[in-house]
């Protein structure tokens, strides 16, 4: 009988034993399975973490054998310092989110696309902190500005010296149009000025052969003319291929002119551009140049052949939107 218990005792410990076995073994695998998964996917994130940015957070412009690292998708574009690219928003109907103000307010002329626009400052004279509190993907400054200041919108956000010089208009186009996602209306842009440019020469023919064409700006109550690449000059000598007088030839920048020399010039077809904004101190400089005895001896003035602001006088004259309009206006005064 003992015997029986004995042998009783020993197989329920057996059974026990085996039992804590069977349960022990299922659970370890799982748990190592585990830690290896987690072990790989912690090394995955660690490699993630450590990889570059991706290359689609970015994009590459050229502009002008320069070239500029820019975000892949532009939304919000800034620009101060650069009414050229301010005229070509106008053209793509592109709505900056900070733009340049004229004595503290947005001009008539920029009203299409600065209705949601907040002013960055005067022309020359940029706002740093209102810049940064935009949060603009690019910035579009002036080659005007000194090296300095750019350097300082640089630290906000990646920014293009936008140029200032008229024989880079058809380049300035379509760097707005690729920031904007607007390349193929900038090209449309600029085929139809062309296109236009054609008409308006065969409508104008020999009609201003030996004719003196000359435009002039009043500023402060002076007279100025500038060179044939200047101002709405490329209009009339490069792109018309009218002659321009030697004074404007020997020009090298923006350049003061009597009355005297004008009325020796003797111009047959003189456009005048007088801004308010820039004759405060001689508001009445455009109306006493006018009434000068001198001047109105000129044969742009006996022949009816002076024209004052045919565009708005705000206009840089060197941007696609003021050669479209200026060429539209004056085809229309050149033919009346």
């Amino acid at each position: 009988m003992k015997r029986m218990k004995l042998l009783t005792g020993v197989f329920l410990m057996l059974a026990v034993i085996l039992s804590a076995c069977g349960k022990e073994n299922p659970s370890s695998e799982p748990a190592a399975s585990t830690s290896t998964n987690q072990t790989a996917t912690e090394g995955k994130s660690a490699e993630k973490s450590e990889e570059p940015p991706a290359s689609s957070d970015t994009r590459v412009v050229k502009y002008l054998d320069q070239e500029y690292t820019l975000p892949s998708h532009i939304e919000r574009i800034v620009i101060t310092g650069a009414v050229e690219a301010m005229e070509d928003s106008i053209v793509l109907d592109v709505n900056p989110v900070g733009a340049i103000t004229f004595s503290g307010k947005f001009p008539p002329l920029f009203e299409s696309i600065t209705k949601n626009a907040k002013s960055v400052g005067e022309k020359m004279e940029p706002n740093f902190e209102t810049i940064l509190s935009l949060k603009p993907d690019v910035i579009l400054s002036s080659t005007k500005f000194k090296p300095e200041v750019i350097e300082k919108t640089k630290k906000i956000a990646p920014t293009i010296p936008y140029s200032h010089v008229s024989t880079n208009w058809e380049a300035n186009l379509r760097l707005l149009g690729e920031l904007s996602g607007k390349q193929e209306q900038a090209e449309q842009e600029i085929a139809k000025y062309k296109s236009d440019l054609e008409a308006t020469k065969a409508q104008i023919g020999d009609t201003l052969k030996d004719k003196k064409v000359l435009a002039i700006r009043i500023r402060a109550g002076e007279l100025y003319i500038y060179p044939e690449k200047v101002f709405f000059n490329p209009v009339l000598y490069e792109d018309l291929g009218l002659t321009a007088p030697a004074e404007v030839k020997a020009a090298k920048a923006q350049e003061l002119i009597s009355k005297e020399k004008i009325a020796e010039l003797n111009p047959d077809v003189l456009f005048i551009q007088s801004l308010p904004d820039e004759n405060k101190d001689t508001p009445n400089a455009l109306e006493d140049f006018q009434k000068d005895p001198i001047i109105k001896s000129l044969n742009a003035f006996k022949n009816g052949k002076a024209f004052v602001n045919v565009v708005d006088p705000l206009m840089q004259g060197g941007t696609a939107f003021s050669k479209i309009e200026f060429l539209k206006a004056a085809a229309a005064k050149l033919t009346e």
